[in-house]
């Protein structure tokens, strides 16, 4: 299975003409974040296949469609969500697709207010709210979650020393209970082609989807 993973950038070689032809094998898109609802549009449009994504702390115009208190099939307080895109948003969520458990975290960590940003102990409470649906698959799938998609990197992996761009802890944690196959995040801009954009963590495979990349894996 190829999975292509998006994030923070609209990466001409995804907005572009030849789509088609240079991610025709793709099964399935995630992304994480910071980037419009119409470049998913582009992307399922053109390319047929699903795709999940979470908010980051950018590009937030049509979060409140999507928040609500009983967050039930992408309507909030009555308002139905901005549909066309024909991606499902998975924050907070635990959905099996293409033969894989994924989970989606969103946000960044606190740093000016804004809106979809947590504290550590905020994310950890989130964590908290799809442990039950994990516990279900490992009883009946034999493992908890395959992918987990978040916006933000962990503490200390990938992540930068400013407040804005620090990683949570509660997703280190995540990784040595739950042992995801890949965390795939964004968040964190690649300017250096040097910079690392795969690391290993406990089993899993952390990886930065700025820009684009492209995963391969079993399902």
């Amino acid at each position: 299975m190829r999975i292509l993973c998006v994030a923070d950038h609209i990466d001409p070689l995804v907005y572009s003409n030849s789509i088609k032809s240079r991610f025709k094998d793709i099964d399935l898109v995630l992304s994480c974040g910071d980037l419009p609802l119409n470049y998913y549009d582009y992307i399922v449009s053109m390319l047929n296949k699903p795709l999940l994504f979470v908010f980051g702390n950018h590009n937030l115009k049509q979060l409140s469609y999507y928040q609500s208190k009983g967050e039930i099939s992408g309507f909030s307080a009555g308002r139905p969500a901005f549909k066309s895109v024909g991606a499902t948003y998975i924050n907070g969520k635990v959905l099996h697709r293409a033969g894989l458990i994924i989970a989606g975290l969103g946000g960044s960590m606190w740093y000016n207010g804004g809106p979809n940003q947590f504290s550590d102990t905020g994310m950890f409470f989130k964590i908290l709210q799809i442990i039950p649906v994990l516990l279900c698959n490992r009883l009946f799938f034999g493992r908890f979650i395959d992918i987990l998609i978040t916006h933000a990197p962990p503490c200390g992996i990938h992540d930068k020393p400013d407040r804005a761009h620090k990683g949570f802890k509660a997703l280190r944690w995540f990784m040595q209970i739950f042992k995801p196959r890949y965390l795939i995040h964004g968040h964190v801009h690649l300017w250096d082609r040097a910079e690392e954009r795969q690391s290993r963590y406990y089993g899993t495979e952390v990886v930065n989807a700025y820009d684009h990349c492209i995963i391969e894996m079993e399902s």
